[in-house]
């Protein structure tokens, strides 16, 4: 069921602007009114990377008036497969000051506002409530949790989506909607996953043109909830399967269990990016990729134990290293491989992962292990630059 468009129509249409949307406007169900409320809108994107990317170049390609960008990184080589807002030439450059010229390419008639801030609890609110949609393309459960907060409080209405691999998902949530059918993110997912349960796409690798996919079909629903037109995903899931080619729709229902929410919390603690037993075991117990050097090169005799997948480990590894996936520490398989005359040193990709295997350890008597800060990347940052990242 179609909702009441999100905002009403700007006065009017250049004649600059009539030749640019023809197609639109030659869609009955868009036509001169539709693309005047595009015109009129503003949507805040959360996010300047692979769903961020389409979404900022289709949402300025339809016309929507302002565009929102909420992104403090900088374009690494590594976004380039995937984040197709950014060019070569944009490596080492903020990412909203790099989406920022894409999209003037697109379209100049749209109007960029940056937001080259980390948000947090202290500015959600204050970035979010000059604009009329929210779109969330992050990978992280942190912010999804804090937008949707965020969104709740305002009484704003969001798209969110997420890719992992070969999947994708999307969805609307508004807690307000006219309909009386409001929704909104915890009652998909009430609470966050264990630290290191879900891994992130730094960490499992996404299909680039998935972005593609899932950002198109974001900027789809931003289209419809903007114009009025059609049935948003509000109070659906929409899962996509790149590798079946199939798209399924799942129900979603208000829980009834669900707190009210009346204020934004500190959402790295709510959703434990790294665990308490975690944090505690790293405390003391990490050292650096320069120390790691030294140990090597004083000919100290320790196992260094690289706790990253198969896949990984065939892209960089540090030299001297041995793979014992995660899992099977955690899972106590690999106790019986590890010695126990002499110390351990483990290392993942960044540190956290690592940080998660030694605390299993320490709780099963390996009291002597340590892990690299920073893991392979700092390593390849700070000892070998020869070396690939990823």
């Amino acid at each position: 069921m179609a909702l009441p468009p999100l905002v009403e129509p700007a006065a009017e249409l250049t004649k600059e602007e009539v030749a640019r949307y023809s197609r639109h406007l030659i869609i009955p169900d868009v036509g001169v009114d539709g693309q005047k409320r595009l015109k009129n809108a503003k949507v805040l994107v959360v996010g300047a990377g692979g769903l961020g990317s389409p979404a900022l170049l289709y949402l300025a390609a339809a016309g929507v008036g302002t565009l929102g960008v909420v992104d403090f990184d900088v374009v690494d080589e590594s976004n380039l497969q995937r984040q197709v807002i950014h060019g070569q030439s944009d490596v080492g450059r903020p990412k909203a000051e790099s989406a920022r010229d894409s999209v003037a390419e697109i379209n100049p008639f749209v109007k960029v506002v940056l937001h080259q801030t980390h948000l947090n609890s202290e500015n959600a609110l204050d970035i979010f409530r000059d604009y009329d949609l929210i779109l969330d393309g992050t990978d992280n459960f942190a912010t999804r949790y804090l937008v949707n907060d965020a969104a709740v409080l305002l009484g704003k209405p969001y798209v969110w989506g997420s890719i992992f691999r070969f999947e994708g998902q999307v969805s609307v949530f508004w807690e307000d909607a006219p309909d009386g059918q409001g929704l909104n993110y915890r009652d998909l997912y009430p609470e966050p996953p264990p630290p290191g349960m879900v891994p992130s796409c730094a960490e499992g690798g996404v299909l680039g043109v998935l972005c593609a996919s899932i950002g198109s079909i974001m900027v789809t629903e931003a289209i419809k909830l903007l114009t009025g037109i059609g049935d948003p995903l509000l109070g659906r899931l929409m899962v996509y399967d790149a590798l079946e080619m199939s798209y399924r729709t799942i129900k979603i229902r208000k829980d009834p269990e669900s707190p009210k929410i009346t204020e934004l919390i500190d959402y790295e603690a709510f959703c434990g990016v790294v665990s308490t037993d975690a944090q505690q075991a790293a405390a003391g117990n990490t050292i650096t990729p320069l120390e790691l050097k030294h140990k090597q090169e004083s000919g100290e005799d320790f196992l260094l134990v690289d706790v990253r997948e198969p896949h990984e480990f065939e892209i960089v590894r540090i030299p001297g290293s041995v793979l014992i996936p995660k899992d099977k520490i955690l899972s106590g398989e690999a106790f019986s491989e590890l010695p126990q005359d002499k110390p351990l040193v483990l290392h993942c990709k960044s540190g956290a992962r690592s940080a998660e295997a030694l605390a299993a350890l320490h709780k099963a008597g390996f009291k002597d292990a340590v892990h690299v800060g920073g893991g392979v990347l700092a390593w390849a940052r700070e000892v070998d630059p020869s070396l690939p990242t990823y």
